[in-house]
């Protein structure tokens, strides 16, 4: 759990910069701000005063050569330009019910708006390929939860995620959809009037920096944003390694409630559902 404290604007930019650093997460930020007192002071660190931060040779060296390389306050402008707002674990407007979990990211990118009344949120997940009884029960459920005023939070990927913001968008709802690749990306790209139709009632997020494009081993990272922004999952259809499993895994770390459509015993997309 991150430690909340007083955000300084002037700071904000080299949050931005340092998470353009490969292996930097949120235990080597917990460090640099213990041993700097802030990131401003954490980025002029000589090599040896970052080693005494406790950060492996590989982490410096990263550090090292991204300081050559990138200008924070251009990197603001970046994102000031594509309508994006950075949010650390010090802004008022990081979403409280993520900075709750243990992993949390450190700085997340916002089109859109997040609300202090989206923390009443289900994050709807399951198949990229659903059944027709999985459509109608992701399309129902996630209707009927926005029409009573919860928050749909799901990963704009084809199948379950798309119906489920859909149908929020259908119910006068608001929604979020969490993203696995730089918000100046759309994917899939045939969901990107979608993601603009987020925009406008919700907001679309990733922790990602901007150029980044979708990668296998972000996915799971997403997922634990996905479970971490919400009360509770609901999977709806998903095999036993699906990637809707694996946020009611993330879900269940977190102490959070997780429910399932239960399927048909011989289908393979109920597996994950079912066990």
């Amino acid at each position: 759990m991150a430690a909340k404290r007083p955000q300084i604007a002037s700071e904000i930019p080299f949050w931005v910069a340092f998470n353009r650093i490969p292996g930097l997460g949120s235990v080597r930020y917990q460090a640099l701000l213990s041993r700097f007192g802030s990131l401003s002071e954490a980025w002029r660190a000589t090599r040896s005063e970052l080693k005494e931060a406790g950060l492996i040779d590989s982490v410096v060296r990263n550090i090292v050569a991204g300081r050559a390389a990138i200008e924070p306050e251009a990197e603001m402008e970046r994102l000031e330009v594509a309508g994006i707002r950075p949010l650390t674990w010090d802004d008022p407007g990081y979403p409280a019910i993520l900075r709750e979990i243990d992993d949390a990211p450190p700085l997340i990118h916002v089109r859109g708006e997040i609300r202090e009344a989206d923390a009443l949120s289900v994050a709807v997940v399951g198949t990229r390929k659903p059944t027709p009884y999985g459509k109608q029960a992701a399309e129902e459920l996630a209707h009927q939860l926005s029409a009573n005023g919860v928050c749909i939070v799901s990963g704009l990927a084809r199948g379950i995620d798309g119906i489920a913001h859909r149908a929020a968008l259908a119910a006068g709802g608001r929604t979020l959809a969490v993203l696995a690749c730089g918000l100046d990306i759309t994917y899939p790209p045939e969901h990107k009037r979608l993601a603009e139709e987020i925009v406008e009632r919700g907001a679309v997020i990733s922790e990602q920096p901007l150029g980044t494009e979708p990668r296998g081993d972000f996915f799971p990272r997403r997922n634990r944003i996905l479970s971490g922004l919400s009360l509770g999952v609901l999977l709806v259809e998903g095999g036993k390694k699906s990637g809707g499993l694996i946020t009611a895994n993330c879900a269940l770390d977190q102490g959070r409630d997780v429910f399932a459509v239960p399927g048909s015993i011989f289908s393979s997309q109920s597996q994950g559902t079912n066990l």
